[in-house]
C-alpha cells in the first residue's frame, strides 16, 4: 500500500533506514546461515547479506529483475564507512553550457572602429595573464593533490578478501536501461564496473542460483552478466528462465539427431526444482512504515557533514531530518546548518542557518496564512534586513517579494492590472526615535523620502502617455514621470512638476503656471498640453501620493503583523494531523470509539432482550415439566402484573423526579427575588446558566413521562401478546385469548 516501494530508489532507501547494519562476525568469510526477510524485519537489525535479501525481496516484488550477489568490495562498502563521501543532499546538479550562438555579420553592417592599441603590448599583457592563470591552476592542482592525499584510507591489508553481499539489477523489466548495482547499506547506485566492487563469487533469486566463472582480476569491469550463457554462468537448478545460449554445432547436432532430446529429458528427470518457500510474506504496517529508522533516529556521518534523521510526529516542532555542514574534516566548526521539517501547521518545510552570517533562511510550503514562501533574517526585529517571498498568486495585490532594511524597502509585483512591477522606498531618519511597537500607527511610522514605481508597457495606451516610471520626491515636494519609449525613437518623453502651497504668504490662490511643470515632448510636432490639463495632472498625482504613503504604511504594518505571527507560530510549533490518521488524530479516534462504544451498548441491549422473560417466574414454581392450567394462568398473570408493577415504579420515579426538579427551581427564583439588588454579575451569570440547565433537565423529564405513559399501555398488551404466543403457554392460553 505504499507507493514509495514500487520503485527501486524508495526500496533501497527504506532497507537503509528501516535496519541497524550489523559487521560480519569473520569479514572475510560468508555468514554461517542466512536469515529471512521476515526475521530481518522482526528484529530490525542484520549483515549484509540480510539487507540484500530483504531488499531484493522487496524488488523482485516492485517488477525488477533483481538478484542478491554474494562477492567482495572494498572496507568502507564493507563497513559502512561515508566519512569520504559528499553528502547526496549536497551534490550540485551539473549544469550543461550552453555554447554562445555566433552572430552572423550583416553585409551592410557599420564597420568597428579600428583598433590602434599596440599589438605588441596586448600580447605582452595576454602573456603575462596567461602565465598567471597557469600559476594559479598550478597551485589549485597541488592544493587538491595534497588534499586528497590527506584524504586517502590507509592501505587495506583485507583489500580484495573482504566478503560483502549487494543487489544486482538487470535491464529489461521496468525498463531499466542498464544493469546496476545497489548497496544496500547506503541505498546508493554503482555502475557494474564500479572500483569499490571487487568481485564476484554466486548471485540468487527466487527461482535459481548462479556461481561465476568468469575471472575477476580486474574486479566487476570485465564480468558479463548474460545468466543464459553457462560459459561464465554455472547454475545450479534446472528451472531456470533464463535461455541457455547454444553454440553453432550444438544446434546442428540438435536438428540432426533426433536422440539428443531424449537425452536431455533423462538429464532433467535427474535434476530437482527450487523448493517452494517456507517463509512469510512480507507485511509493513503504516506505524513501522512511518518509523523507519530504529527508534525513530538515524545518524549518518560523511565528509565534512552529519545527517541526522527522525520519525514523522517523533520532533515537537516536526523536524524530520537534519545536515550540519563542518569547515574541517574534523567535524568541529559548524558552517550551516539544515532542518527540514513535515506536518507543521505553519507550513515551513525547511530552515537554513549559515553560522558565519549569522543568516537564517525559512522556507515554507503554498497555504500560509499570509502567502509567505520564504524568509529570510539575521533578527525578528523590525526595521532590520530582511526578505520576504511571496506566493504572488495566492495574493491580492500580486506581491511576489519584499527586501527591507533600515533606510529603504523594495517591493516587486507581478500580474498586476495596472501593470506596476516594481515599488521602492527610501526612509528618512526619525527626529525622536521611539520604541517601535508591533501595532503600527501612521503616526509613529517612518518618515518617507522617496518612491518611485516601475510598470510595464500597457499596449492599450500610446507609449508617449503610458508612465513607465515615476518619482515622488517628497521632501523636495517634486514629482517625475518617465513615459515609455515610442517605436522608432530612442528617447522617452519626461515631465516633472514642482508642487506648491496653495496660498501663498499673502493668502491668495497660487494658480497653476508653467514653471511648476518641465516637460520634454518626443517628436517637435507634438504640441504641449494646456495648463488646465496639467493641472489636472498634478492633482490626480497628489492624489496618487497620498494613497502611495498610505499603502508604504500598510506594507510596513504586514511585516510587522508577519514578524508577530512568526513569533507566535515558531513558539507553537504546531503540527497538523490527517483526518484519516486515526491513530493520532484525537477526534477522530474519539468519534471511533464511541462509536464502538455506542455498538457495544447495542449488542448488549440485545442480549438483553433475547433473555427469557419467565425465567424468575419458572424458578418460583419449581418443576415445571408438566404443567397444568391453572399454572399457566397463574404465571401468565404473575408475569404481567410484574411488568405492570415496573411500569407504575418507572413512572412514579420520573413523577418524582420532576417534582423535585420544580420545587428547587422555585426555591431559586424566591432566593432571586430576594437577593436581586445585592447580586454582581457574576451571581447573575450563574443564576441565569443554573434556570436554563434546571428548564432543560425539567422538559427533558416532562417529555419522557409524557411518553411513558403513551407507551406504557402499548408495551403492555405486546408482553400479554407475546405470552400466549411463547410456547410453553400457547397450548394452555388458546382457549383463553
Amino acid at each position: 500500500p505504499y507507493p514509495e516501494l514500487y520503485n527501486w530508489d524508495g526500496c533501497a532507501q527504506f532497507v537503509s533506514d528501516y535496519l541497524t547494519m550489523e559487521p560480519l562476525s569473520s569479514p572475510i568469510t560468508p555468514p554461517s546461515y542466512l536469515p529471512s526477510p521476515t526475521t530481518t524485519l522482526k528484529y530490525q537489525r542484520g549483515n549484509c547479506f540480510g539487507f540484500s535479501v530483504l531488499l531484493c525481496s522487496l524488488l523482485i516484488g516492485a517488477g525488477y529483475d533483481a538478484y542478491c550477489v554474494n562477492g567482495y568490495a572494498t572496507r568502507e562498502i564493507c563497513m559502512m564507512d561515508e566519512t569520504r563521501e559528499v553528502c547526496p543532499l549536497l551534490e550540485k546538479s551539473k549544469k550543461v553550457l550552453k555554447e554562445p550562438v555566433k552572430e552572423k555579420v550583416k553585409k551592410y553592417a557599420v564597420k568597428p572602429p579600428r583598433d590602434l592599441r599596440s599589438k605588441f603590448e596586448l600580447q605582452q599583457v595576454a602573456k603575462k595573464e596567461a602565465d598567471i592563470e597557469a600559476a594559479q591552476k598550478k597551485k589549485q592542482k597541488e592544493e587538491e593533490e595534497r588534499v586528497m592525499e590527506a584524504e586517502k584510507p590507509k592501505p587495506d591489508p583485507l583489500y580484495g578478501l573482504r566478503v560483502h553481499a549487494w543487489v544486482l539489477v538487470l535491464s529489461g523489466k521496468r525498463e531499466v536501461p542498464e544493469s546496476f548495482f545497489i548497496d544496500p547499506f547506503t541505498a546508493h547506485s554503482y555502475s557494474t564496473t564500479d572500483d569499490h566492487f571487487l568481485g564476484i563469487e554466486s548471485i540468487w533469486n527466487h527461482k535459481n542460483y548462479w556461481v561465476n566463472v568468469q575471472d575477476c582480476w580486474n574486479g566487476c569491469k570485465d564480468l558479463t552478466f548474460d545468466l543464459g550463457d553457462p560459459v561464465r554462468w554455472e547454475f545450479m537448478l534446472l528451472g531456470t528462465d533464463k535461455p541457455l545460449l547454444l553454440l553453432p554445432e550444438e544446434e546442428e547436432e540438435e536438428l540432426a539427431d533426433e536422440d539428443l532430446d531424449d537425452f536431455d529429458k533423462e538429464e532433467e528427470e535427474k535434476g530437482f526444482d527450487m523448493p517452494s518457500s517456507w517463509v512469510d510474506l512480507i507485511q509493513i504496517s503504516r506505524k513501522e512504515f512511518e518509523t523507519r529508522c530504529p527508534q525513530g533516529k538515524k545518524v549518518i556521518q560523511y565528509k565534512n557533514a552529519k545527517l541526522e534523521k527522525w520519525a514523522p510526529y517523533l520532533n515537537s516542532n516536526g523536524m524530520v531530518k537534519r545536515l550540519t555542514i563542518y569547515e574541517d574534516p574534523e567535524c568541529f566548526r559548524v558552517l550551516e546548518v539544515k532542518d527540514w521539517f513535515e506536518n507543521r501547521e505553519d507550513m515551513m518545510n525547511m530552515r537554513q542557518l549559515n553560522k558565519k552570517t549569522e543568516v537564517t533562511t525559512e522556507y515554507f510550503s503554498p497555504g500560509h496564512i499570509q502567502g509567505l514562501k520564504a524568509h529570510t533574517y539575521k533578527t525578528m526585529e523590525p526595521e532590520t534586513e530582511r526578505t520576504m517571498e511571496f506566493y504572488s498568486e495566492t495574493r491580492v495585490d500580486g506581491l511576489q517579494k519584499r527586501v527591507e532594511n533600515a533606510k529603504e524597502m523594495t517591493e516587486y509585483f507581478e500580474g498586476r492590472s495596472d501593470f506596476l512591477h516594481y515599488r521602492h522606498t527610501m526612509f528618512g531618519r526619525r527626529i525622536k526615535r521611539a520604541q517601535i511597537l508591533l501595532i503600527n500607527t501612521e503616526s509613529n511610522a517612518r518618515p518617507i523620502v522617496q518612491i518611485k514605481e516601475q510598470f510595464h508597457r500597457n499596449p492599450e495606451k500610446p507609449a508617449d502617455e503610458d508612465v513607465a516610471e515615476r518619482i515622488f520626491m517628497i521632501l523636495e515636494g517634486r514629482i517625475m514621470l518617465t513615459y515609455h519609449c515610442k517605436d522608432d525613437y530612442i528617447t522617452a518623453s519626461k515631465k516633472e512638476f514642482i508642487k506648491q502651497k496653495d496660498v501663498d504668504n499673502k493668502g491668495n490662490k497660487i494658480i497653476m503656471t508653467s514653471d511648476m511643470c518641465i516637460s520634454y515632448q518626443v517628436g517637435s510636432c507634438v504640441k504641449n498640453k494646456k495648463l488646465l490639463h496639467l493641472y489636472e495632472m498634478m492633482l490626480k498625482l497628489m492624489e496618487a501620493e497620498k494613497q502611495l504613503k498610505h499603502q508604504v504604511w500598510e506594507s510596513e504594518t504586514e511585516v510587522l503583523e508577519i514578524l508577530k505571527i512568526r513569533e507566535e507560530e515558531a513558539a507553537a510549533s504546531k503540527l497538523t494531523v490527517s483526518m484519516y490518521d486515526t491513530e493520532r488524530n484525537e477526534k477522530s479516534k474519539q468519534q471511533r470509539e464511541t462509536m464502538e462504544r455506542l455498538m457495544q451498548e447495542e449488542r448488549q441491549r440485545q442480549v438483553e432482550q433475547d433473555l427469557d422473560y419467565l425465567a424468575p417466574f419458572l424458578i418460583q414454581m419449581g418443576s415445571t415439566e408438566k404443567m397444568s392450567k391453572w399454572q399457566a394462568l397463574r404465571l401468565k398473570e404473575d408475569c404481567l402484573n410484574d411488568f405492570k408493577h415496573r411500569l407504575i415504579d418507572k413512572a412514579n420515579l420520573i413523577q418524582a423526579r420532576f417534582e423535585k426538579e420544580t420545587q428547587e427551581l422555585q426555591k431559586k427564583q424566591q432566593w432571586y427575588q430576594q437577593n436581586q439588588l445585592s447580586m454582581t454579575l457574576e451571581d447573575e451569570d450563574a443564576y441565569l446558566m443554573y434556570c436554563s440547565d434546571a428548564m432543560f433537565c425539567i422538559r427533558i423529564l416532562e417529555i419522557r413521562l409524557n411518553r411513558h405513559k403513551e407507551m406504557a399501555p402499548q408495551k403492555y398488551i405486546e408482553l400479554e401478546e407475546k405470552l400466549c404466543k411463547d410456547p410453553r403457554l400457547a397450548e394452555y392460553l388458546k382457549f383463553n385469548v
